[in-house]
């Protein structure tokens, strides 16, 4: 086992996935905000306000259950290649979304916590600020967006973002594509070529299709309308995704919540997706249950 900043990893662990027990929840419902400390931070440039949409990810950790459907998913929408066994080996994964795991306790029975990842469209974006040819900006309803043919792979923003969910595209994996093959891919979404760097895009797609529909229709979007691909597929809900200026809307309830919490907040990125607290309930009495652990251990892919 590599034990070469163990104890700094275990520390820095319980700052990115965080969780409690009811009873800790129950003496101090904000707990989770307590967690990370640091100064109170400056902004450099003036806020942009958002009048129309603001999109924002809540995810809840209390119901992740690492199962990896929301990466297959995203897998199949986006055009993502499946870059093969050597390739994540090699590090050069392509999945716009993973699943951390932690774990905790005694070794011989770890606790482990689950956390998805995706890009959090941040609102102060260290990625955009890299960018000599302005390949990744931000729209004006708060996306973190890629112009793919502005990209020429410099990879700046990936060193630049301290979330790590970034991808470069080594290959052209679609260059020997048959007509056949062709007809697998989300028509929607465009197929990446090898020199590129990519990341999640909140399912842009989707969010245009819907917009277009209720301005055909003359509404407003209704919350819950615009549904990612990650979300779709979870089996237990753990993604909700949303107007963030609709104070009625699902997202800004849990982005409200007392569990709620951004990753790596003393960076002053302003990531517009939260996460929300893990609650354990042990049972009284039961040997190794009640000590309460904050997610102590190393995280993997």
């Amino acid at each position: 086992i590599d034990t070469v900043g163990y104890e700094e990893r275990s520390e820095r662990a319980a700052v990115l996935i965080r969780e409690g027990t009811f009873e800790q929840y129950k003496a101090d419902p904000s707990f989770a905000q307590h967690m990370g400390h640091h100064t109170p931070l400056n902004d450099l440039w003036k806020a942009h306000e958002y009048k129309g949409h603001k999109w924002g990810m809540a995810i809840d950790l209390n119901s992740c259950i690492g199962c990896g459907a929301c990466i297959v998913a995203c897998q199949a929408e986006n055009n993502i290649p499946v870059v093969g066994k050597e390739q994540v080996y090699n590090g050069r994964e392509m999945h716009w979304i993973r699943v951390d795991r932690y774990f905790s306790g005694d070794v011989e029975e770890p606790k482990v916590t689950h956390q998805p990842l995706t890009c959090q469209h941040c609102e102060n974006a260290p990625c955009e600020q890299v960018c000599p040819v302005a390949a990744t900006l931000h729209s004006d309803e708060g996306l973190n967006e890629m112009v793919y043919n502005r990209c020429i792979g410099t990879r700046y923003c990936s060193n630049n973002c301290p979330y790590k969910v970034r991808r470069f595209n080594y290959f052209n994996y679609r260059k020997r594509m048959t007509e056949v093959e062709k007809m697998a891919t989300n028509p929607d979404v465009t197929v990446r070529s090898r020199g590129v760097m990519e990341k999640c895009t909140f399912c842009v797609q989707r969010i245009q299709a819907v917009k277009i529909v209720a301005k055909n229709e003359g509404r407003q979007i209704s919350d819950g309308e615009i549904v990612p691909a990650c979300a779709q597929a979870c089996p237990v809900t753990a993604i909700t995704f949303g107007d963030l200026n609709d104070p009625v809307s699902e997202v800004r309830r849990m982005h409200d919540d007392y569990r709620a919490y951004s990753i790596l907040d003393e960076l002053k990125t302003l990531p517009r997706t939260r996460y929300l607290a893990k609650l354990n309930n042990p049972a009284p009495g039961v040997a190794g249950l009640n000590e309460h652990t904050n997610g102590g251990g190393t995280g993997s892919h």
